[in-house]
């Protein structure tokens, strides 16, 4: 019986293939006849049903079946058996490839100007009114109304209790910087002219508000505002957004500042908890937990107290039953009288 089966080749031409019962031959024997060019024959294979034919394989064969197609096609030259690496990279193109990459670095400029013009809380544009704390950060005194309304105050800002913490500050604006969408700096020295950006270094007065950049107090030697003549002491100077050694000065004066101030109200009779005053303590009051609570002078009866001159305190107590009613349980039979005395 004849055998017939088809090649599709390489250019997608599928042609027919019929074989005689006595007629033998290999696959390369076929590529050969099929190829124009002889030399080429290595770089052809057959495959059927997507697997790879020897050339050495004979026909017939059992895995061709009649009416069977097989495909001719070209043998892909690579550089090894690697997944495609020919060896000519070099070993920095496998170090940037696997290396982690590291977050973007922040722009100093940009982290220094967040700082200066922004609030420190909101981080919205700085507008009057203004407050600063006694660490040396600015706020816009609207939103942190609000955060202390809704104690939503983060923990960095836990040394803020009240308004009373903080100090209105006067901020000069730069003439035609008005409006809140204009770039860069909004304020300056009012006697320099600085900017009020970061580059320079700022002071707060804590008596009047006013701030001034520390070439305008260093140049100008005054012991009063250079704006409003209020006289001020060296103490009054609180540098603004200082660096973390300025921070923790400040930080230190104003605990010390809370010290002194609990001694002084401890003088005057006024208890203080946590730099909290819990006002003065009168008659029976006491301090729990930072809150004045009192008994109201009534001293609970005790049978004890009462007992006859000639009687035993505990026998004549133990007429009263509120004297012993936690020694005794009731039952479900009888509530109410206690166990032994049923």
């Amino acid at each position: 019986m004849q055998l017939q089966f088809f090649v599709r080749s390489p250019t997608h031409q599928t042609l027919t293939v019929t074989l005689e019962p006595t007629q033998s031959l290999t696959l390369r024997h076929l590529k050969s006849s099929l190829l124009p060019n002889p030399r080429s024959v290595s770089s052809f294979y057959f495959s059927l049903n997507g697997k790879p034919l020897s050339d050495s394989t004979l026909l017939p064969n059992p895995q061709i079946t009649q009416l069977s197609t097989l495909f001719l096609l070209p043998r892909i030259c690579g550089g090894g058996g690697d997944g495609g690496a020919t060896g000519a990279e070099s070993r920095d193109c496998y170090l940037k490839m696997y290396a982690d990459k590291k977050p973007d670095k922040i722009d100093p400029n940009e982290k220094r100007l967040g700082k200066w013009l922004n609030c420190a809380l909101s981080y919205e544009p700085l507008r009057e009114p203004c407050v600063i704390d006694k660490l040396g950060n600015i706020f816009n005194k609207e939103s942190l109304v609000e955060a202390l309304l809704g104690k939503k105050l983060p923990k960095e800002f836990r040394h803020i209790r009240g308004l009373k913490d903080m100090i209105n500050i006067k901020l000069s604006m730069i003439p035609g910087k008005e409006s809140e969408a204009a770039d860069g700096a909004t304020f300056q020295c009012p006697i320099t002219g600085l900017e009020f950006n970061g580059k320079y270094k700022f002071f707060a007065l804590r008596n009047c508000g006013h701030v001034f950049s520390a070439k305008a107090l260093k140049e100008v030697k005054s012991s009063a505002c250079l704006v409003c003549h209020k006289e001020f002491v060296e103490s009054d100077k609180m540098v603004v957004n200082g660096s973390e050694e300025e921070v923790a000065a400040l930080r230190e004066r104003m605990e010390g500042e809370k010290v002194k101030a609990g001694k002084e109200k401890k003088k005057r009779g006024i208890d203080v908890v946590d730099g909290k005053d819990c006002g003065k303590l009168e008659g029976n009051e006491k301090l729990e937990n930072g809150k004045k609570s009192s008994n109201g002078g009534v001293k609970k009866f005790r049978a004890m107290d009462v007992a006859p001159a000639n009687a035993t305190k505990e026998v004549y107590a133990s007429i009263f039953t509120s004297s012993r009613k936690s020694d005794f349980k009731e039952t479900y039979m009888c509530r109410s009288l206690p166990l032994g005395r049923n």
